[in-house]
C-alpha cells in the first residue's frame, strides 16, 4: 500500500508538477520515511507531523536547510492529497519554516539528560543544590539567568514564577522529579549554605550563602557534562526541554508560552494559551512530569 502511494505521488510530481529528478527523489524518499513511521495520512494532525519533524531533525542531525526540505516534501504531499480530495486541510501549512542558513540548537536526548544528572553526587550540600538546580532548569526550560535570579518566593512547588526577558513574568509548571529535588534542597541543603545570611532571598545560593552567578553555574555544569562524556552547555537543557515537549506532541503555542518567546518572526502563528492548557500540555508531554 505504501509503495503504491509513493509511486502515484511520484507520477504526480513528474507529470503534473514537472519537478526535477533530484527534487522528486528527495520528496519521494521523505514520503517513504514518513509512511514507514506508521502515520495515517488521512487523519494525521499538525502536532503529529511536527513531532515527526522534530524527531527526524534530532535523529538525523538535520541542518535548518535540511529541515526546510523535509517540510517542503511533506507540504507538497498533503497538497497533492488535497487536489485528489483525500484531505480538506494541509497539516504542514502552519508549521514555521526554518531559515536555510540557520543551525538547529544542540539538543540532548532524554537518556543523555538523565545520564548527566546521574553524575551529580548529591551526598553533600553543594551536590544536592546542583541536582535541584539542573533538574529545575530542565523541568521548566529556564534560561540560566532566570534560574540564578529566582527567589525562594518564586517557587510554589507545583510551579515557578519567572522574570524573563523584557521583564515579562510567566508561570511555569514544575515536574514531579524536579519538585522532589528542590524540596530536598530547601530542607536539607540551603539552610546549611545560607548559614548566618538568613535574609538571603535567592533560591539557589553558593557555599558562602550568596546568590549564584552564571559563571559559577557554567563551571559546575561543564564539570558534570565532562564526567558524563557529553559536549553540551547549560542552555542545552532549555533546548532539550523544548524539543522533548514538541517531540511528545505538545503544540507550538504552549511551548512558546512556557519558554517566554516573544520574537514575532518565530511566534507569529502562536496565539494566547490559558494557564490551564499549559499545565495540561506540560503534564502530558514533558518527561520529568513523571517520576523516574
Amino acid at each position: 500500500m505504501a509503495s503504491l502511494i509513493v509511486d502515484e505521488y511520484e507520477m504526480y510530481l513528474s507529470l503534473e508538477r514537472r519537478l526535477s529528478k533530484a527534487t522528486i527523489a528527495i520528496y519521494t524518499n521523505e514520503l517513504s520515511l514518513f509512511l514507514e513511521a506508521g502515520h495515517d495520512i488521512d487523519a494525521v494532525s499538525m502536532q503529529e507531523v511536527q513531532a515527526y519533524v522534530v524527531e527526524q531533525a534530532q535523529l538525523r542531525s538535520l541542518s535548518g536547510r535540511s529541515v526546510a526540505k523535509l517540510l517542503s516534501a511533506l507540504r507538497s504531499f498533503f497538497t497533492y492529497l488535497q487536489t485528489k480530495g483525500a484531505r480538506s486541510d494541509n497539516p504542514v501549512s502552519l508549521l514555521p519554516r526554518p531559515k536555510e542558513g540557520m543551525r538547529l540548537p544542540d539538543v540532548a536526548s532524554v537518556d543523555e539528560v538523565e545520564r548527566l544528572l546521574a553524575t551529580i553526587d548529591d551526598s553533600d550540600a553543594l551536590g544536592l543544590r546542583d541536582r535541584a538546580l539542573f533538574e529545575l532548569i530542565y523541568s521548566c526550560g529556564l534560561r540560566i539567568s532566570e534560574a540564578c535570579s529566582l527567589s525562594v518566593s518564586h517557587y510554589h512547588k507545583d510551579a515557578v514564577t519567572v522574570l524573563g526577558k523584557r521583564n515579562k513574568m510567566r508561570r511555569i509548571p514544575v515536574g514531579d522529579v524536579a519538585r522532589l529535588w528542590v524540596d530536598a534542597y530547601l530542607e536539607e541543603s540551603r539552610p546549611t549554605l545560607v548559614g548566618p545570611h538568613l535574609g538571603e532571598k535567592t533560591l539557589f545560593v553558593g557555599r558562602r550563602g550568596e546568590g549564584l552567578t552564571r559563571q559559577a553555574v557554567h563551571k559546575r555544569f561543564t564539570a558534570y557534562a565532562k564526567a558524563a562524556d557529553l559536549d553540551i552547555t547549560v542552555h542545552t537543557l532549555r533546548h532539550s526541554y523544548a524539543t522533548h515537549m514538541l517531540a511528545g506532541g505538545a503544540d507550538l503555542r504552549s511551548v512558546q508560552q512556557l519558554l517566554g518567546h516573544s520574537d514575532i518572526k518565530t511566534t507569529q502563528i502562536y496565539t494566547h494559551v490559558d494557564t490551564g492548557a499549559l499545565q495540561a500540555a506540560y503534564e502530558r508531554f514533558h518527561p520529568s512530569g513523571e517520576s523516574r
